[in-house]
């Protein structure tokens, strides 16, 4: 009887074992394994219906210029040809111009009304997206991917829609709507809406007329065709640009999507597209949805095939005889930060703010953001903001350089006593360091004081150079006289006499890049050479010749800066000489500041040599 209660419990308990591990460990593994499939078969589909060419119609209609590529794709020689090769709805906003495709239903032509490529106001206006076959192609697109398995015709980038309704022209306040008809038992509607702004609303929907219910997942990609020329500069990411959730912001350059050709984040949420330097173009699901991200390259053998693109990981199920609908968006447009961060708080995109790549310096680049547009607000010109905010970071920073420069003071009082002492100790260099280091102590002198003015400047500095450089209110702002651009360098250069000798120093082999010298540079190196002659050439001449190259060298870099940097720069130096010219008088400090550069023309006397008897 006890045999056989052990056999009962040996089963029970085996029992027991087996099936917690069915259900707590093979059971999860299998489920993983079987939705990893199913992401993985999707994903297929939807990349094979991403790559399906575009217009391939337009070469049987006999467009002029076109042509077949070696892919299959059709070729065509400009935006414009591309353009006039399809029936198109047409976009007109205050902010955007352009159409929508009819093949593909894809938003592919859109140009910026507010922005000019040049500074001169008749120079054409932006353009963002072009469609396939014409060179640099870029376009957004919206559709479906059918469940792994399952045979349903769903429209790709050849289906050629129909307008539903009377209004061809999508504005801000008439959406417009395409219908298309697989001839199965699905009409499939894509409406689209967009705002004042920049981000346009895409919604989906599908009629079933069939007996069965219908899965299909929605997806959207922005693709672009060719490398784009980018400035490829440290402080600024241009490429294939994304926030995915827990993987944060993940950006990628042209060359690294070369390298890595797919890249893929499942099961993830966010956003997607691609980064220039002052424009986007994003795919964005409803906040929260699930998605499956794909970033990926490929050469096609006619250009090099960039996408950004996402499947929803959640089917819409369509019941017979019903209709579903599905919401996505599209930002297309310029990176202004007032209306993306109104975006971002508005509809809850994920960190959508970082469009804008304010660097890693942004706790302090987005404040001096602020306050230069806010002072924009009150002087109406972005240059004097720059000189505003100057004298600003000036005042905060007043105590410490007082207390700099009143050491510097001090240590211009003692100078003779450090002569006598080096003089005296020249021998003995241990000696003289710890003389120099007592006087230091009994005259409460910090040697180093005169190096804080300089190092609290470098994080401003940068700060209000990766403004400039990134923001969009810099682009084009102008100062006065011949500054018609705080964002672009200096125009004018002493190598061509201003402009009277017709030829560029800068195609010069080499050094051609440091030939672009303009006027606000020069200004900017004589205030920093000036600034350098408040105090006496220093005793050792390897530093003393350094100290006199120092402006020369700085002029050369500031040359291809921004302007609104180098202004910033002559200007700080003029208030630094001013308020260390002040600091150290008060401290009684003797400043022969004209002296000091009337000092450095003069010729020095050669040493006299010596015979030896």
């Amino acid at each position: 009887m006890t045999d056989n209660r052990n056999i009962i419990l040996a089963i029970v308990l085996s029992m027991i074992v087996l099936f917690g591990w069915q259900f707590f460990v093979a059971g999860p593994q299998l489920e993983r394994a079987q939705q990893q499939a199913q992401i993985a078969a999707e994903q297929a589909q939807s990349e094979a219906a991403l790559a399906t060419p575009a217009a391939a119609p337009a070469v049987a209609g006999g467009m002029p210029g076109a042509a077949l590529a070696a892919d299959g794709t059709v070729v065509y020689p400009d935006r414009a040809a591309a353009i006039a090769a399809s029936q198109r709805v047409t976009i007109d906003t205050e902010d955007l111009a352009g159409s929508i495709n009819l093949t593909g239903a894809r938003l592919d032509d859109l140009e910026l009304k507010q922005y000019r490529e040049t500074v001169d106001p008749q120079s054409p206006i932006i353009t963002l997206l072009t469609p396939a076959g014409a060179p640099n192609a870029y376009f957004a697109e919206q559709g479906w991917v059918p469940a792994a398995g399952a045979n349903i015709a769903v429209p790709n980038g050849q289906t050629v829609w129909t307008l539903e309704g009377g209004n061809a022209t999508l504005t801000a306040a008439t959406p417009v709507t395409l219908v298309w008809d697989n001839g199965a038992g699905l009409i499939f509607r894509r409406t689209f809406a967009v705002d004042q702004h920049y981000l346009f609303t895409v919604t989906q929907s599908v009629e079933n007329t069939g007996a069965g219910d219908v899965a299909l997942f929605p997806y959207a990609r922005v693709a672009r065709h060719g490398t784009p020329k980018v400035a490829n500069f440290f402080i600024q990411h241009e490429g294939a640009h994304g926030v995915l959730g827990s993987n944060n912001l993940i950006s990628k350059k042209y060359s690294d999507l070369q390298n890595d050709q797919q890249v893929r984040f499942d099961n993830t949420t966010g956003w997607l597209g691609f980064s220039d330097k002052y424009w986007a173009t994003a795919a964005l699901p409803k906040p929260g949805a699930q998605i499956n991200a794909l970033y990926s390259w490929k050469n096609t053998g006619s250009y090099d095939d960039y996408q950004t693109s996402f499947v929803e990981t959640n089917p819409v199920v369509i019941p017979a005889g019903a209709t579903a609908t599905h919401e996505s968006y599209v930002f297309a447009g310029a990176k202004e930060e007032s209306v993306i961060s109104t975006y971002q708080q508005q509809y809850g995109f994920d960190r959508l703010e970082l469009l804008i790549d304010w660097g890693w310096l942004e706790f302090i680049t987005k404040p001096m953001y602020y306050l230069l547009t806010f002072l924009f607000s009150i002087l109406g010109n972005f240059g004097l903001a720059i000189l505003a905010v100057t004298v600003i970071v000036k005042a905060i920073f007043f105590p410490l350089a007082s207390r700099s420069y009143a050491s510097m003071a001090a240590m211009r009082r003692v100078q003779p006593e450090m002569k006598s002492i080096q003089e005296r100790l020249k021998d003995d260099r241990p000696a003289q360091q710890q003389a120099m280091m007592e006087l230091y102590k009994k005259e409460k002198i910090n040697p180093l004081s005169g190096c804080w003015p300089i190092l609290i400047q470098i994080p401003v500095f940068f700060a209000l150079y990766t403004v400039i450089f990134i923001s969009l209110d810099m682009r084009h702002a102008p100062f006065f006289g011949w500054i018609q651009d705080l964002a672009a360098p200096d125009p004018t250069n002493i190598f061509t006499l201003f402009g009277l000798i017709p030829w560029s120093p800068t195609a010069v082999p080499i050094i051609g890049s440091f030939l672009h010298l303009g006027i606000w540079p020069v200004i900017m190196g004589i205030t920093m050479w000036v600034q350098m002659k408040l105090n006496p050439p220093p005793p050792d001449p390897t530093q003393a010749m350094i100290f006199n190259w120092m402006p020369v060298i700085f002029t050369f870099m500031l040359g291809t800066f921004p302007a609104g940097l180098v202004i910033y720069w002559a200007w700080n130096n003029t208030l630094s000489v001013t308020q260390q010219w002040f600091i150290m008088k008060r401290h009684g400090a003797e400043v022969n500041l004209l002296g000091n550069i009337v000092d450095s023309f003069k010729r020095k006397p050669k040493p006299v040599e010596t015979t030896k008897s």
